[in-house]
């Protein structure tokens, strides 16, 4: 029977990664069996001084992405302690760092040390910019990777706007445990590992692939509002109620249009979904329409024809809404502690809880520290 917790049992990960794309790619792996061992500097983790702490003082953001793993801290700068890491990566499957291209070498850990150690180890490396290119080197978030990605150019309404949650960030992480199962299956065949090089600001573009094959095909840069995907079309786009609440309007394909456009009382809309991008006559129309509705009122005439329509949730009412209780995949763990946990269901299953961090020293937790229950 499969189990996905159980999926990579066995799996031992070292994770030299800090803030959240490695660890919340360690965090996945966690998630599907895998007995990561997160090694910090002496000074731990930067990201223990983000954001918000609960009402021990425990830092919400580190623990969140964190759960599930052992936590130790070593300073690599010693040969002593280089070589108890260098003890742990001769029984590990993968390493995961986030160093700026070059730091692990210079530290004495990087691939060519660690393969001739372990020549089954798959490397990961995950950087801003990968580890070749003008921006090696350059220091970068979340932000930057989108605006040089050209993301933030044509998103936003006067301006470009910076997204919540980060995008290449956590794309990145999400790519890195697909090229790290990819390459634990491919070892399989030939029993060798492999060096991995992930940049964050390449992670994006795979997300652009309509618009990137559209620049291809055309030499075409779309605008702020310039396409249905961005604002310019009246049939997929947020509009203001009369309560100073927002909708959600994603009626594209023509039956979804036609069927808004009846509860509307406007069925003479519904020929006017072909009109150029961007629709600006239409879109005031439809936003007047909604001016003078609350957003109960607007859920009560629009949520039962099916034409994708959504209120704008707050977090608070997303994580209490029927939906939410219905998938069960955020739960709160023994400790307290809400969780997002990995969003598939399997026959019908929803996930374990994930166990809370463990600081100890440089070992891995045990096999089946990943399975909580319920």
């Amino acid at each position: 029977m499969f189990r996905l917790n159980e999926s990579l049992r066995g799996v031992r990960v070292l994770d030299l990664s800090r803030y959240l794309p490695g660890p919340l790619a360690t965090l996945l792996l966690a998630d599907l069996g895998a007995q990561v061992l997160k090694v910090e500097p002496p000074a731990g983790d930067e990201m223990r001084e983000l954001g918000p702490r609960d009402a021990t003082g425990r830092p919400v953001f580190y623990e969140a992405v964190n759960a599930g793993k052992s936590i130790c801290r070593m300073d690599l700068k010693r040969a002593e302690v280089r070589n108890d890491f260098f003890e742990l990566a001769k029984s590990a499957d993968v390493v995961l760092e986030s160093f700026r291209p070059g730091g692990a070498e210079r530290l004495g850990i990087g691939y060519t040390e660690l393969a001739s150690i372990n020549p089954r180890l798959i490397y990961c490396a995950l950087s801003g910019y990968g580890a070749n290119g003008p921006l090696a080197q350059a220091a970068g978030h979340d932000a930057n990777y989108l605006a040089l990605a050209g993301i933030l150019d044509r998103n936003g309404d006067r301006s470009p706007m910076y997204f919540d949650p980060p995008v290449a960030d956590t794309t990145g992480a999400l790519f890195a445990v697909i090229a790290i199962l990819a390459a634990l299956k491919a070892r399989e065949r030939d029993g060798r590992g492999c060096e991995i090089d992930l940049g964050l600001a390449d992670a994006v573009a795979p997300l652009q692939t309509f618009q990137i094959a559209d620049y291809g095909a055309r030499d075409y840069s779309p605008s702020r509002g310039e396409t249905y995907l961005n604002g310019g079309a009246a049939y997929y786009r947020v509009y203001r109620t009369s309560d100073s609440r927002h909708v959600a309007l994603g009626a594209v394909g023509e039956k979804f249009w036609n069927r808004f456009c009846e509860a509307a009382g406007h069925s003479e809309w519904t020929a006017r979904a072909a009109d150029p991008v961007p629709q600006h006559a239409l879109i005031a129309e439809v936003q007047a329409l909604f001016a003078n509705l609350t957003l109960a009122e607007c859920v009560e005439r629009f949520t039962a024809v099916d034409c994708c329509f959504t209120p704008v949730l707050t977090l608070g009412e997303a994580m209490e809404s029927e939906q939410c209780r219905a998938r069960d995949l955020l739960r709160r763990a023994p400790n307290g502690a809400l969780q997002a946990l990995f969003p598939a269901r399997v026959d019908r299953q929803a996930p374990y809880t994930r166990p809370p961090l463990w600081e100890t020293g440089p070992s891995f937790p045990p096999a089946d520290h990943s399975r909580l229950g319920p």
